[in-house]
C-alpha cells in the first residue's frame, strides 16, 4: 500500500528547470522515459521571465480627502444668504465659504434667461458689425457709429462673463 502512495505522489510532481542550459535533476526512483515526458509539455511557462517592474508594483496613492472640520457661528439670516449665494455660484456651502475665505474668484452661474439674453446680445453685436461693414465705403460716419455700438455691446458681454 505504501508503494502505491509513493508512485501516486511521483505522478503529481512537477519539475521545471530554472535555466535552459541546466539539465533537470534525476530522481533515482524515476525511469528515464517518464522524465522526458514531463518536460515536453507545451503548456509549461518558463520561470526565467523578466519582470517589467523589478521592484514590484508602485504603491497606490490614496486620496485622503478633507477630514478636518472648521465651524463658525452665524445668524440664520446669514446662513440663508450664504446658501443662496453658494447655490447661485453652483458650489456647495463649504466650497463657497472656503473660496471666499481664501479670496479666490467666485463666479455666479448664469440662469437660463440670462444665457438667452447673452446669446441675443451676441447676435446684435455680430449684426451691427455686418451693418458697419456694409456701409463702410458709402457712409464712413454711419459705419463708425455702428462699430462703436458693436464695441459697447462687446464690452458689456465681457463684463458678464
Amino acid at each position: 500500500m505504501k508503494k502505491k502512495n509513493d508512485s501516486q505522489l511521483n505522478l503529481f510532481k512537477l519539475k521545471i528547470p530554472f535555466e535552459e542550459t541546466e539539465s533537470p535533476p534525476k530522481d533515482p526512483e524515476d525511469s528515464g522515459d517518464n522524465l522526458s515526458s514531463e518536460f515536453s509539455n507545451s503548456r509549461c511557462v518558463s520561470v526565467d521571465t523578466i519582470l517589467i517592474a523589478p521592484d514590484g508594483r508602485n504603491e497606490k496613492k490614496r486620496f485622503r480627502g478633507k477630514g478636518d472640520l472648521v465651524k463658525f457661528r452665524c445668524s440664520s439670516f446669514e446662513k440663508k444668504l450664504l446658501l443662496i449665494k453658494a447655490k447661485k455660484s453652483g458650489l456647495t456651502l463649504s466650497e463657497y465659504c472656503r473660496r471666499s475665505a481664501f479670496g479666490l474668484e467666485i463666479t455666479e452661474r448664469l440662469s437660463d434667461d440670462q444665457i438667452a439674453i447673452y446669446k441675443t446680445l451676441l447676435q446684435f453685436h455680430n449684426n451691427f458689425k455686418w451693418i458697419g461693414n456694409m456701409f463702410r465705403k458709402k457712409d464712413p460716419r454711419l459705419s463708425g457709429a455702428v462699430y462703436k455700438l458693436a464695441e459697447d455691446i462687446k464690452s458689456h458681454l465681457q463684463k458678464i462673463v
